[in-house]
């Protein structure tokens, strides 16, 4: 939950040519010969997810899927700013306040989407070009072709907001080098282009100005082919170069000794990633590391997504998720009150019934067959 981006030029939807019934349209869906396109159509919002758009996209790529006419799938968004920001987290505040079975329903379907996406039989290219952030990490991070450019903006902001990784980050971020995943999920922090192909999150750079020749390359030939030709090396990926302190403090499963590693660190953006942890809901920061140790030793996407879906109900059943985004994006104080207020008054008992089963409300994933590309998301299913 919580915008990189090809521009209306780039996608073949710049807003001159657009009809007057896509206008209006959160999701255009378009066939230009083998490539079937997405395109997220909501960039005053940063392409936002809806309700409504995340059943758009699933339906047409269980069409797409059958039709042998449709060769690759293109994911892009509108406008010049991101991708996709996430989920609209406006709608998630109202729901919560007057029809919280709405949200059960919308991540019930966000999540079946984001394991389609992972199991999708034919090549899925997302350009996470620009802002891409929550639901758009979802949409993307999952597909068997994830291009960045040198404008990528990427991370997990949902602990900003009194909630957590979801959406298979807690699995992407768990199949990272080292802790790195556990420094970005804790601190909402964002990573580079150059990151996400490090830390397993992506897999080929393609320099910002070249997106429009890939677009059109994608119509007439292989999407690894095409990819290939236009892929330059990634730059140094600024994170890496963290790791060495990373590792040593965020090792282990209790949160209050990996604050004290933070805080008493030489290294001063140590101590800054303490102090913004500690300006985060106690609950959401202590339930992230639990549900990142728990995805680690969970061997599926589907294993991970239905975990993150007990966690996600009863996170926003909970005071601090409504309070953060009231903070955040509704009266913009930028001051949220935390209830509990410290990490000390976070009890085990607390954070363990997050993780409960949900009975007869569990979100049952189809399974697919397994393999090693599991445990190796640099690995990806497709071939073109």
């Amino acid at each position: 939950m919580s915008h990189t981006e090809l521009s209306h030029s780039e996608s073949g939807a710049r807003s001159g040519n657009l009809s007057s019934s896509e206008t209006g349209s959160e999701v255009l869906l378009r066939r230009d010969g083998p490539l079937a396109c997405i395109i997220l159509n909501r960039p005053k919002a940063l392409n936002a997810l809806t309700h409504d758009m995340i059943r758009s996209i699933a339906a047409a790529l269980t069409e797409w899927a059958d039709d042998d006419a449709v060769q690759t799938v293109l994911l892009t968004g509108s406008g010049d700013r991101a991708l996709c920001a996430g989920g609209d987290i406006v709608s998630i505040y109202r729901d919560a306040r007057t029809d919280p079975d709405e949200n059960a329903r919308f991540w019930a379907d966000e999540y079946t989407l984001n394991a389609q996406i992972k199991r999708y039989p034919k090549p899925f290219v997302a350009l996470m070009d620009r802002i891409v952030l929550g639901g758009g990490v979802g949409l993307s991070g999952h597909a068997s072709h994830r291009v960045v450019t040198e404008r990528t903006k990427l991370g997990m902001p949902e602990t900003t907001i009194g909630f957590v990784p979801d959406v298979g980050g807690t699995y992407l971020y768990t199949r990272t080098p080292g802790e790195l995943g556990t420094h970005l999920a804790l601190t909402a922090a964002t990573m580079t282009g150059a990151d996400a192909i490090a830390l397993g999150l992506a897999d080929s750079f393609i320099d910002s100005a070249r997106l429009e020749s890939l677009v059109d390359d994608l119509k007439r030939m292989p999407a690894a082919a095409a990819i290939t030709q236009l892929a330059s090396p990634a730059p140094p990926a600024p994170l890496l170069t963290e790791r060495v302190w990373i590792d040593e403090c965020y090792a282990g499963a209790d949160l209050p000794t990996i604050i004290g590693r933070l805080q008493q660190s030489p290294v001063s953006v140590a101590r800054d990633a303490a102090k913004s942890i500690l300006a985060k809901s106690p609950t959401a920061v202590t339930v992230t590391l639990e549900a990142l140790r728990r995805a680690r030793a969970l061997d599926t996407l589907e294993d991970v997504l239905e975990q993150e879906y007990r966690v996600s109900l009863r996170m926003v059943a909970g005071h601090d998720v409504i309070e953060g985004i009231r903070a955040q994006v509704v009266d913009k104080d930028r001051n949220p009150s935390w209830q509990p207020s410290t990490l000390t008054a976070v009890s085990d008992a607390d954070v363990q019934a997050h993780f409960a089963p949900l009975g007869e409300r569990e979100l049952r994933l189809p399974r697919a067959v397994t393999t090693d590309r599991e445990h190796q998301p640099t690995e990806r299913k497709a071939t073109a």
